[in-house]
């Protein structure tokens, strides 16, 4: 299955209005720093990960730790980037979801309202909404790279190297047909490295082209 944009848009700039801290099903990409190729390699159309992507891996295994009512869905480390769906259940409802449990159960569950709601504090007082809200989207992925990031950095005895990129991409899953096409977009993602836009010689070409126009 190819990228389609129709289902896999990604964004760089959050949903005015939208609570990112809300039960949802969200689609993240999270790419490395200048789209260096730091996990891995795609070899036989598989992802073999070296000891950088493994320790990646691990940290993205481990959110659930960090994050009671947060759970995992499908997943897949890619040579310079991440995509996986995060579920962010109701405030105080534990989850143990990953990608080898039961999906069908959690796809019933976990789509976000169809309209925005303006985030608030529990005292009802608005937040601002670009800022990172405890047990939202944003605190999730800013301890993720925080996490994989200091753990990279001490295995290869580099405290300074930036490993991802300073933003990330996300898509509010909002269908259960729109999750299970994901699903099989992420599954496929090695299999469709040639033709990825993140891969850094796609990357170096359509900049070319942009510069053409």
């Amino acid at each position: 299955m190819s990228y389609n944009p129709n289902i896999h848009h990604r964004r760089s700039i959050r949903l005015k209005g939208y609570d990112y801290s809300q039960q949802g099903a969200y689609f993240v990409t999270i790419c490395t720093y200048q789209r260096n190729c730091l996990f891995g390699e795609i070899v036989d159309d598989e992802m073999k990960l070296n000891t950088n992507g493994e320790i990646t891996r691990g940290s993205w295994l481990s959110i659930p730790r960090h994050f009671q009512n947060v759970g995992l869905d499908e997943f897949v480390i890619m040579p310079n980037h991440l995509h996986g769906i995060i579920i962010i259940a109701e405030e105080g409802e534990a989850l143990a979801i990953s990608n080898d449990q039961n999906q069908q159960k959690l796809s019933s569950q976990c789509f976000a309202p169809t309209t925005p709601t303006t985030p608030t504090t529990p005292t009802g007082e608005k937040i601002k909404i670009n800022g990172t809200k405890p047990q939202s989207l944003a605190a999730i992925i800013q301890n993720y790279k925080s996490v994989s990031t200091r753990q990279i950095n001490r295995i290869n005895k580099d405290k300074g190297n930036v490993i991802w990129q300073r933003n990330y991409h996300e898509h509010i899953i909002r269908s259960e047909e729109a999750l299970n096409n994901i699903r099989q977009y992420i599954v496929n993602n090695p299999i469709n490295w040639l033709d990825d836009e993140e891969n850094p010689a796609n990357f170096q070409i359509m900049q070319v082209l942009s510069h053409k126009k």
